[in-house]
């Protein structure tokens, strides 16, 4: 199984579900068996992905790729949101210098 063939999969069986949320799913790698991804929009660092993950995720994959051991989720923060953190604090600071 390739991962343009994984993405495939994901975007006709996995992707709409994740999308009905505000969230998505990116393939990091697949290996052994093993599939990494990284959640993104409202899934990302959302408190229930491990159990998006397992129900929703990995059981819909597992039933298309037998050879799928694993699925692991990569949790990172976007750059995306850091810079928006970054923006905030900023913005904070500059309005209320603590010097």
């Amino acid at each position: 199984m390739t991962i343009t063939e994984l993405n495939r999969l994901m975007d006709e069986h996995v992707r709409p579900l994740l999308r009905e949320h505000g969230g998505d799913a990116e393939i990091l790698s697949y290996e052994n068996g093993i599939l990494r991804l990284r959640m993104l929009g409202q899934c990302a660092g959302c408190p229930a992905a491990d159990l998006t993950n397992e129900t929703l995720i990995e059981g819909n994959l597992r039933e298309l790729v037998p050879e799928l051991s694993k699925v692991v989720l990569v949790q990172q923060t976007s750059d995306d949101l850091l810079n928006e953190a970054r923006r905030l604090m900023r913005r904070s600071l500059d309005s209320n210098p603590t010097c």
